[in-house]
Protein backbone atom coordinates (compact mmCIF):
# COMPACT_ATOMS: atom_id res chain seq x y z
CA UNK A 1 0.00 0.00 0.00
CA UNK A 2 2.68 2.51 1.05
CA UNK A 3 4.91 1.43 -1.82
CA UNK A 4 2.13 2.22 -4.29
CA UNK A 5 1.48 5.66 -2.69
CA UNK A 6 5.23 6.39 -2.78
CA UNK A 7 5.39 5.54 -6.46
CA UNK A 8 2.37 7.71 -7.19
CA UNK A 9 3.95 10.61 -5.31
CA UNK A 10 7.21 10.13 -7.22
CA UNK A 11 5.40 10.07 -10.54
CA UNK A 12 3.49 13.22 -9.55
CA UNK A 13 6.76 15.01 -8.75
CA UNK A 14 8.21 14.06 -12.14
CA UNK A 15 5.05 14.87 -14.07
CA UNK A 16 4.43 18.25 -12.44
CA UNK A 17 8.11 19.15 -12.57
CA UNK A 18 7.70 20.94 -15.89
CA UNK A 19 5.83 24.01 -14.67
CA UNK A 20 5.99 27.62 -15.81
CA UNK A 21 4.95 30.80 -14.08
CA UNK A 22 4.51 33.56 -16.62
CA UNK A 23 4.40 37.30 -16.14
CA UNK A 24 1.42 38.12 -18.35
CA UNK A 25 -0.54 41.28 -18.89
CA UNK A 26 -3.51 40.27 -16.73
CA UNK A 27 -4.09 37.82 -13.86
CA UNK A 28 -6.35 35.77 -16.14
CA UNK A 29 -3.55 35.44 -18.73
CA UNK A 30 -1.02 34.60 -16.01
CA UNK A 31 -3.27 31.82 -14.71
CA UNK A 32 -3.91 30.52 -18.22
CA UNK A 33 -0.19 30.42 -18.97
CA UNK A 34 0.55 28.61 -15.72
CA UNK A 35 -2.12 26.04 -16.54
CA UNK A 36 -0.72 25.61 -20.07
CA UNK A 37 2.83 25.18 -18.72
CA UNK A 38 1.66 22.64 -16.17
CA UNK A 39 -0.50 20.78 -18.69
CA UNK A 40 2.18 20.52 -21.37
CA UNK A 41 4.75 19.60 -18.72
CA UNK A 42 2.43 16.88 -17.45
CA UNK A 43 2.04 15.50 -20.95
CA UNK A 44 5.81 15.49 -21.50
CA UNK A 45 6.40 13.83 -18.13
CA UNK A 46 3.84 11.18 -19.03
CA UNK A 47 5.54 10.71 -22.42
CA UNK A 48 8.88 10.20 -20.68
CA UNK A 49 7.36 7.58 -18.39
CA UNK A 50 5.60 5.93 -21.34
CA UNK A 51 8.95 5.54 -23.11
CA UNK A 52 10.09 3.51 -20.09
CA UNK A 53 6.90 1.41 -19.97
CA UNK A 54 5.59 3.41 -16.99
CA UNK A 55 8.43 2.38 -14.72
CA UNK A 56 9.98 5.06 -12.57
CA UNK A 57 13.09 3.29 -11.35
CA UNK A 58 15.20 1.31 -13.83
CA UNK A 59 15.51 2.67 -17.37
CA UNK A 60 15.19 0.01 -20.07
CA UNK A 61 16.62 1.53 -23.25
CA UNK A 62 16.51 -1.73 -25.19
CA UNK A 63 12.72 -1.75 -25.29
CA UNK A 64 12.21 1.45 -27.32
CA UNK A 65 15.74 2.12 -28.52
CA UNK A 66 16.18 5.42 -26.69
CA UNK A 67 18.36 6.12 -23.69
CA UNK A 68 17.23 7.98 -20.57
CA UNK A 69 19.19 11.05 -21.67
CA UNK A 70 17.63 10.84 -25.14
CA UNK A 71 14.13 10.65 -23.64
CA UNK A 72 14.89 13.65 -21.41
CA UNK A 73 16.13 15.65 -24.39
CA UNK A 74 13.19 14.62 -26.58
CA UNK A 75 10.57 15.54 -23.98
CA UNK A 76 12.31 18.82 -23.11
CA UNK A 77 12.44 19.91 -26.75
CA UNK A 78 8.86 18.75 -27.22
CA UNK A 79 7.72 20.79 -24.22
CA UNK A 80 9.65 23.87 -25.40
CA UNK A 81 8.10 23.61 -28.87
CA UNK A 82 4.57 22.73 -27.82
CA UNK A 83 3.91 25.01 -24.83
CA UNK A 84 4.05 28.36 -26.75
CA UNK A 85 1.79 26.90 -29.45
CA UNK A 86 -0.79 25.72 -26.94
CA UNK A 87 -0.60 29.02 -25.01
CA UNK A 88 -1.20 31.00 -28.22
CA UNK A 89 -4.28 28.88 -28.94
CA UNK A 90 -5.59 29.16 -25.38
CA UNK A 91 -5.12 32.94 -25.12
CA UNK A 92 -6.25 33.51 -28.72
CA UNK A 93 -3.53 36.13 -29.23
CA UNK A 94 0.17 36.15 -30.05
CA UNK A 95 2.43 35.68 -27.05
CA UNK A 96 4.91 38.32 -26.00
CA UNK A 97 8.57 37.39 -26.08
CA UNK A 98 8.63 37.30 -22.28
CA UNK A 99 5.66 34.92 -22.07
CA UNK A 100 7.12 32.52 -24.65
CA UNK A 101 10.58 32.58 -23.10
CA UNK A 102 9.13 32.00 -19.63
CA UNK A 103 7.23 28.96 -20.85
CA UNK A 104 10.34 27.59 -22.55
CA UNK A 105 12.45 28.26 -19.45
CA UNK A 106 9.96 26.24 -17.41
CA UNK A 107 10.52 23.31 -19.77
CA UNK A 108 14.32 23.46 -19.70
CA UNK A 109 14.71 23.87 -15.93
CA UNK A 110 11.65 22.40 -14.21
CA UNK A 111 9.89 24.39 -11.47
CA UNK A 112 12.25 27.41 -11.34
CA UNK A 113 13.15 27.93 -15.01
CA UNK A 114 10.24 30.24 -15.79
CA UNK A 115 10.95 32.30 -12.69
CA UNK A 116 14.63 32.63 -13.63
CA UNK A 117 13.74 33.86 -17.12
CA UNK A 118 11.26 36.34 -15.67
CA UNK A 119 13.92 37.65 -13.27
CA UNK A 120 16.35 38.03 -16.18
CA UNK A 121 13.76 40.25 -17.90
CA UNK A 122 13.14 42.24 -14.70
CA UNK A 123 16.87 42.87 -14.17
CA UNK A 124 17.42 43.80 -17.84
CA UNK A 125 19.66 40.83 -18.58
CA UNK A 126 17.16 39.91 -21.30
CA UNK A 127 15.01 42.36 -23.23
CA UNK A 128 12.41 42.08 -25.92
CA UNK A 129 11.53 44.36 -28.82
CA UNK A 130 7.84 44.31 -27.84
CA UNK A 131 8.49 45.82 -24.37
CA UNK A 132 9.32 49.46 -23.68
CA UNK A 133 12.99 49.88 -22.91
CA UNK A 134 14.39 51.81 -19.99
CA UNK A 135 15.97 55.08 -21.11
CA UNK A 136 19.64 55.52 -20.27
CA UNK A 137 20.50 58.92 -18.91
CA UNK A 138 23.83 60.30 -20.10
CA UNK A 139 25.63 62.59 -17.71
CA UNK A 140 28.29 65.07 -18.57
CA UNK A 141 31.77 63.90 -17.65
CA UNK A 142 34.30 66.04 -15.88
CA UNK A 143 37.12 67.10 -18.26
CA UNK A 144 39.74 65.44 -16.09
CA UNK A 145 38.04 62.02 -16.41
CA UNK A 146 37.97 61.78 -20.20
Amino acid sequence: MFKRIGRAAGVAVVVFGFTAAANATSPRDRTSLSVVGTGVGTAMGAASLALNDWRFTHWDSARHGITALGAWGLTTIGCAALSPMVATAVLNRPLTYREAHTLIGGCVIPIIGGWLVDQAYENHVLWAPDEPQQQVRVTKQHPRHR
